[in-house]
């Protein structure tokens, strides 16, 4: 069973979304190859350490160490998780490589209770990734009010990929065992992107032994942004080595149960699985105080206060967005309810009540639900980007044959299968639509179509709606079961009767149908044929005359024409081909491709319930 948290509403906030400046440049402690292949020989170890800032009066104090051994990410925490530091908390650090310290920054104090209350949490900043560093100073200075007890600064080396002495895997136990036996998380409409997992990146299991909360509810339904903040310039084989250095912080210096986001993307564009659980389950992160129990989390590596993401980076969170909205049936470009666990204020000034509704974008900052930058200034603005770069989005099929079916659902038919569909997304961004049939492609409609139809064998089908946006990104809907059966449908064959001619205006005007044209041809009540309860009709349908060659498709009236053809043809041939299409409003339509072309179609049989 899926475990609840402390307090579902209330929520958590994640450290390094806060703002920040690059520390140090430098190399990385991985250079094995680039993020996308990050894989490891197993967890990697990090390590803290922790050295005491000494005091210089009651509301001061500062550290210095140098020639220390090589360390990644830094940050200061204090004993009493709490207690609140007054004036600036100072820090740089200095190049392994080129022995050049950095300017000064300003560490941002991070909120009480950010991942609930839990026994030996520490008050801390957000941590700043430095690259290769071996020196370190900090400074606590301006403030009015004594300094709390326990001051460190906190020295993070996320281990190395590949080196000896790996961490031990975290024992199984009781909620862990439970995290592995939950079943899959629900299909989504949009693909599962490449993840490079917990395993790959090297996560210390060891480190996590409660395992995962899933949301409440069991549904997502918003995704916030987040950016990392104050990150040095890095190259993209270091990403799985910051990640790692996240994770070593959240839960050795911060107290956390993980690492607090549930996705992060590097500027490559390559996405890291963060909190354990699942990258197809509902997790609860440690992301947006307030409004984790009803959302997920991307956040992007470095700090977008100044300069924006990468094109990748930005892809990167569309991909996720599209895959983990798509399993919840919410539209990146639309709006949900999130009620909020906290009352507060967020960056616009905003307030929540606790217990109270709110409309969000579904894809949304972090500022939008708590008052910080996060995700910067420059990333902000790019959302709108975002939103608009998914595929076809709340993709579904609606009815079979008429009647309302759900997915996951089941419909029969004799045969005819007439599919109504539905997106949220306009159809100007979509370019076309297939109907798939047990997952191959059947019939194709243009992006303003809402219906396809073909004929089914007999038998069990899985039925599903594919689209492809303008953009080139793809989602499929959610199957439906068809099932063909004509146990109960009557075949009444016929004399052949000519139902339509071209040549002769029998059924339709008197002239060759042009390139791009359709004839629409009554059937119903039509020589013999009954008005009411007709589901298809049995056709010899011929071409002649023909200048060049097309070819004709035969499909329902009321639905968008399908991609296959019924017959082909070359100029100054005739040739017939035995139709079964199904009968919709009673009419049924004949399209030529090219040229022009005199069409004859002959009754030979029609199936009535």
């Amino acid at each position: 069973m899926r475990g609840t948290a402390f307090t579902a509403a209330l929520g958590v906030v994640t450290a390094l979304c806060l703002p920040g400046v690059a520390v140090a440049a430098g190399p990385g402690p991985d250079r094995a190859g680039s993020s996308a292949s990050a894989g490891t020989s197993g967890p990697v170890e990090g390590t803290v350490r922790r050295l005491a800032l000494e005091s210089r009066s009651a509301t001061e104090a500062a550290v210095s160490v140098r020639n220390t051994d090589r360390f990644g990410l830094m940050g200061v925490s204090w004993k009493d998780a709490s207690a609140e530091v007054q004036g600036k908390i100072e820090a740089r650090s200095r190049n392994a490589v080129t022995g050049a310290w950095t300017p000064w920054v300003e560490l941002e104090p991070l909120k009480a209770g950010l991942d609930g209350v839990r026994p030996g949490a520490r008050g801390a900043t957000e941590p700043v990734w430095v690259g290769a560093a071996d020196g370190a100073e900090v400074r606590v200075s301006g403030g009015t009010a004594a300094l709390p007890a326990g001051l460190e600064l906190d020295l993070v080396d996320p281990g190395k990929a590949g080196r000896g002495g790996a961490a031990k895997s975290a024992p199984a136990s009781g909620a862990r065992a439970a995290a592995a036996a939950v079943a899959p998380g629900p299909e989504s409409t949009s693909p599962r992107p490449d993840v490079v997992t917990r395993a790959q990146w090297g996560a210390d299991e060891s480190l996590n032994n409660e395992g995962p909360i899933y949301l409440a509810g069991g549904k997502i339904k918003a995704l916030f942004v987040h950016h990392t903040a104050a990150a040095a310039p890095y190259e993209c084989a270091d990403s799985a080595a910051i990640v790692r250095g996240l994770h070593v912080y959240h839960v050795k210096t911060n107290g956390w149960r993980d690492l607090g986001y549930n996705f992060l993307v590097d500027k490559c564009g390559t996405l890291f699985e963060g909190r354990q659980g699942g990258v197809d389950q509902p997790v609860m992160g440690a992301h947006t105080y307030g409004f984790n129990s009803e959302s997920t989390s991307v956040a992007v590596l470095g700090d977008h206060t100044t300069a924006g993401a990468s094109p990748e980076a930005l892809e990167g969170i569309s991909k996720m967005a599209a895959y983990k909205l798509g399993q919840y049936d919410a539209d990146m470009d639309g709006t949900t309810t999130l009620t909020a666990g906290a009352t507060q204020k967020n960056y616009a000034g905003t307030s929540f009540t606790a217990g109270q509704p709110y409309q969000f974008k579904t894809v949304s900052g972090h500022r939008d639900g708590f008052n910080t930058e996060c995700p910067g200034h420059q990333l902000y603005p790019q959302l709108d980007t975002i939103r608009k770069s998914g595929p076809a989005a709340r993709l579904k099929i609606g009815a079979v044959n008429e009647k309302a079916v759900v997915p996951g659902g089941t419909a029969k038919t004799p045969g005819p299968l007439v599919v109504d569909f539905s997106t949220s997304t306009a159809a100007p961004l979509v370019s076309s639509f297939e109907l798939l049939v047990d997952g191959t492609s059947v019939a194709t409609v243009g992006g303003d179509a809402t219906r396809a139809a073909t004929m089914l064998s007999l038998g069990s089908h899985r039925v599903q709606v594919r689209a492809t946006a303008k953009n080139g990104k793809v989602s499929t809907s959610l199957p439906v079961t068809v099932e063909a059966d004509v146990s109960d449908v009557k075949y009444v064959p016929v004399l052949p009767k000519r139902l339509m001619d071209t040549r002769e205006g029998v059924g339709v005007p008197k002239a060759k149908v042009g390139p791009g044209e359709v004839a629409i041809l009554k059937v119903a009540g039509v020589q013999g044929i009954p008005a009411y309860g007709v589901t298809s009709v049995a056709l010899n349908v011929t071409a002649t005359n023909p200048t060049e060659a097309g070819h004709v498709s035969v499909y329902p009236n009321g639905v968008a024409r399908p991609s296959t053809s019924n017959l082909n043809f070359t100029a100054g041939q005739t040739i017939p081909n035995l139709v079964v299409v199904p009968v919709q409003d009673g009419m049924i339509q004949f399209y030529n491709s090219a040229g022009t072309v005199d069409l004859i179609a002959d009754i030979t049989g029609y199936f009535s319930k």
